[in-house]
C-alpha cells in the first residue's frame, strides 16, 4: 500500500529535543556525565497546595465529565489575579483557557486567518511562533532581532506593505531564546503601530514572572489601548511548575477570544476539571514561593554565567527567561555542530541557536535547570574538556 502524506507534514523534521535525547541516551549508555542544559523543564517541585487542588478534585467523579466551559471560579481567580499582579481589570468574556501556550499557538492562526494569508512572527523565535502558522496554511513573515538593539523589534525595518497586509504579529517578552526584556515605551510604540497597520498583536506573556535584575515582570495588557488590538498568553508552566499539566490562558480582546473559542470548540470539550481547581490554586494561593523560585534562577544564570566568563566564554548575563543566550566561543560558527561537538566532549547539552531560527546561528540556548552546584560542575567539565581553546 502506498500511504501519502501533506505536503506540510514533509516540512518538518523530528525536533531538535529528540534529536538530542537519542544522542543524550546513547552518551549515558557509554557512561559519560550528562549535564542536560536543552530542554526548559523547571526542576523545582509544583507546590503542595497545587497538587492538593487538582488531586482532591481528581477524585470527584463528577469531574471526569466533559467540562465544555470554564467555570466561573476559575475565571473569578484569573480576574483577581490579573488586577492584584498587573493592575489590569479583565471582564469573564476576555477569558478563556488553553491546553498550553503551544498549543494556542499552534491553533490561533485558525482563529485569524485564512489559508495564504500573512502573520509576522519573531527570527530568532520559538519555534511554535513560525510553525503554528505553517501548519495552517498561513504565509509567514519573519522580523528580525538583533543584539545591537537588544533584540527589540525595529518597527521602522518591517515594510508598510508587509505590515499593512498582516493579520497580526507575534510578540514574546521576556523573550526565550534570546533572554531579552521590553521596556513601556516599547509597548506604547507596539500599540501605535499595530492601531497604524491594522494588525492584531498576540503577545506571549510566559516569562513575566522569571525576569532578573530587579525589573518588575508586566502584561502587555496594563498599557493603554492593548485590549483594543490583542490578546495576550498567560503560562502557568513555568512560573507554578504545571508544564505537563498544560494549562494557559488567553486575555484581552474579547472578539478574538470569542472567535478563537468557538474555533477550539469544535476540536476540544474544554479544560479537564481538576485542572481549572489547579490553576484557581495557583492563582489565589501564596505568589511567595513565585518570587523565591525567580532568585533561585537568577543564583543559577550568574554561576553559569560568571562560570564560563571565568574560563574564556563571554557569556552575558540573561535579562529574563529560564535561559542563557551565548554567542557561539571564537573558532565556531555552526551551532549544531558546535552542540554535539560540547557534549560529546564534556556532556554537557545545550541547544542550537540555528533551531530558532536563521539570525539564531552563531549561537546557543542553555537552560537554567541544574542547581548552582551542578551548574559549577557543567562549567568545570566545558573548561577541562578542552573546546575552548580552538
Amino acid at each position: 500500500m502506498n500511504i501519502t502524506f501533506s505536503e506540510r507534514s514533509q516540512r518538518f523534521e523530528a525536533g531538535i529535543f529528540a534529536v538530542l535525547n537519542e544522542k543524550k541516551m546513547a552518551l549515558e549508555k557509554a557512561g559519560k556525565t550528562i549535564y542536560n542544559l536543552s530542554v526548559g523543564t523547571p526542576d523545582f517541585p509544583t507546590a503542595p497546595h497545587i497538587m492538593d487542588a487538582i488531586s482532591e478534585a481528581a477524585r470527584d467523579p463528577e469531574n471526569y465529565k466533559y467540562a465544555l466551559t470554564d467555570r466561573p471560579f476559575l475565571k473569578e481567580a484569573v480576574r483577581n489575579f490579573y488586577r492584584k499582579r498587573f493592575g489590569v481589570d479583565l471582564e469573564d468574556d476576555e477569558i478563556m483557557t488553553i491546553s498550553g501556550s503551544q498549543e494556542g499557538m499552534a491553533h490561533i492562526a485558525l482563529a485569524m486567518c485564512d489559508p495564504g494569508d500573512t502573520v509576522l512572527v519573531p527570527n530568532p523565535g520559538y519555534p511554535i511562533f513560525s510553525i503554528g502558522p505553517q501548519l495552517c496554511a498561513v504565509n509567514v513573515a519573519e522580523y528580525d532581532l538583533k543584539s545591537e538593539n537588544d533584540y527589540l523589534i525595529d518597527f521602522s525595518s518591517i515594510p508598510d506593505e508587509t505590515a499593512d497586509k498582516a493579520k497580526y504579529i507575534l510578540v514574546s517578552y521576556p523573550l526565550n531564546p534570546v533572554c531579552a526584556v521590553a521596556d513601556d515605551a516599547f509597548y506604547t510604540e507596539l500599540i501605535a503601530w499595530a492601531k497604524k497597520h491594522n494588525v492584531t498583536v498576540i503577545h506571549d506573556n510566559a516569562y513575566s514572572d522569571i525576569i532578573y535584575g530587579g525589573r518588575v515582570g508586566k502584561s502587555f495588557l496594563s498599557y493603554p489601548g492593548a485590549r483594543e488590538v490583542g490578546i495576550e498568553f498567560y503560562s502557568l508552566s513555568k512560573s507554578y511548575n504545571m508544564t505537563g499539566c498544560r494549562t494557559s490562558l488567553v486575555l484581552g480582546n474579547r472578539d478574538v477570544v470569542k472567535t478563537f473559542s468557538n474555533v477550539r470548540s469544535q476540536f476540544d470539550y474544554g479544560m479537564f476539571l481538576p485542572l481549572q481547581y489547579g490553576i484557581a490554586a495557583a492563582l489565589n494561593g501564596p505568589q511567595e514561593g513565585v518570587a523565591k523560585q525567580c532568585r533561585d534562577y537568577e543564583e543559577r544564570m550568574k554561576t553559569l554565567c560568571g562560570g564560563l566568563r571565568s574560563i574564556g566564554w563571554d557569556v552575558p548575563d540573561s535579562k529574563g527567561t529560564m535561559f542563557v543566550w551565548a554567542k557561539l566561543p571564537d573558532g565556531y560558527q555552526d551551532s549544531s555542530a558546535f552542540t554535539m561537538e560540547l557534549m560529546e566532549r564534556s556532556g554537557v547539552i545545550v541547544t542550537p541557536g540555528a533551531s530558532f531560527g536563521s539570525l539564531g546561528e552563531g549561537y546557543i540556548r542553555m537552560a537554567l535547570v541544574l542547581p548552582p552546584e551542578k551548574m559549577k560542575e557543567a562549567v568545570a567539565a566545558i573548561g577541562s574538556c578542552g573546546i575552548l581553546e580552538q
